[in-house]
């Protein structure tokens, strides 16, 4: 399927999608959130193991297109209201909740609204040239749609104010050292240290790979003792769905000494 917004590409087990407004920065008006809905729902049945998400030219992506997302639909409360909808939809309807690793690859500005997503990737990964910031404040509204709510829960509380009430963009070097982002490379090392980290995801058994993602997203809003009885209740439903896939790992460890738990994935394609 083409998008007028968005490029997809699959190759060795990864989905690649590529916000292709370069000329805006990578922008999201209405249209990218409406491609963004379609094609994660192609990952999502499709048979890749690993997305990543990343911009097209020198910008990852510089949030809502303040003129067609915000500006242009005021007279227009209907195309407004579909707009959200499907940016709703598809950083937190599929994207927070697909079954699947999810990894961005900043390659340049992230700004405002593109924290949603960031924030709701599994793993993110940035060049030592991309900026960060939520610019929200410096033109009179909030970081909302859910940004502000997930910017406090990656970030210690004066961090997160910091980026919310000054509006001050911080390097990638600063994005690691908050924990915004898992690590910073140079810019040409990029596209290599997200496919290694792909690789490395791609050993894992992704039926359990899948467990790990929804029992983590849930435990965040349990108590100790009911994230006791929920995982418990999960990897007895793991061990029906996957036929108890973790004997093989044992049996290889036991007997022929094939596998190192605490250094390596066990072959559970046997």
């Amino acid at each position: 399927m083409t998008y007028e917004t968005i490029l997809v590409e699959r190759a060795d087990d990864v989905t690649t999608i590529t916000l292709n407004r370069p000329q805006a920065k990578n922008a999201m008006n209405p249209q990218m959130h409406f491609d963004m809905c379609r094609a994660l729902a192609e990952v999502e049945a499709d048979d890749s193991r690993v997305l990543v998400i990343t911009g097209a030219g020198d910008s990852f992506c510089a949030g809502m297109d303040i003129k067609e997302y915000f500006y242009d639909p005021e007279g227009q409360p209907g195309g407004r209201t579909a707009a959200r909808k499907a940016a709703f939809e598809w950083m937190f309807g599929r994207l927070r909740i697909l079954p699947k690793p999810t990894i961005a690859a900043v390659n340049g500005w992230c700004f405002g609204g593109a924290f949603a997503w960031l924030a709701v990737c599994d793993f993110a990964i940035a060049s030592e040239t991309a900026k960060f910031g939520l610019s929200e404040v410096n033109w009179g509204i909030i970081p909302a749609g859910g940004v502000t709510k997930l910017v406090s829960q990656l970030l210690a509380p004066r961090d997160a104010l910091h980026l919310i009430m000054t509006g001050e963009p911080i390097g990638a070097r600063r994005a690691a050292e908050i924990r915004l982002i898992n690590d910073v490379v140079p810019s040409e090392q990029l596209p290599r240290a997200t496919l290694g980290l792909a690789d490395e995801l791609k050993k894992k058994n992704p039926t359990v790979l899948a467990y790990c993602k929804e029992v983590f997203r849930v435990d965040q809003t349990l108590t100790l003792e009911e994230a006791l009885a929920f995982e418990s209740a999960k990897w007895a439903e793991l061990d029906v769905v996957s036929k108890k896939t973790w004997h093989q790992g044992a049996l290889q460890f036991k007997q022929d000494r094939s596998y190192r738990p605490g250094l390596e994935s066990y072959d559970w394609k046997k």
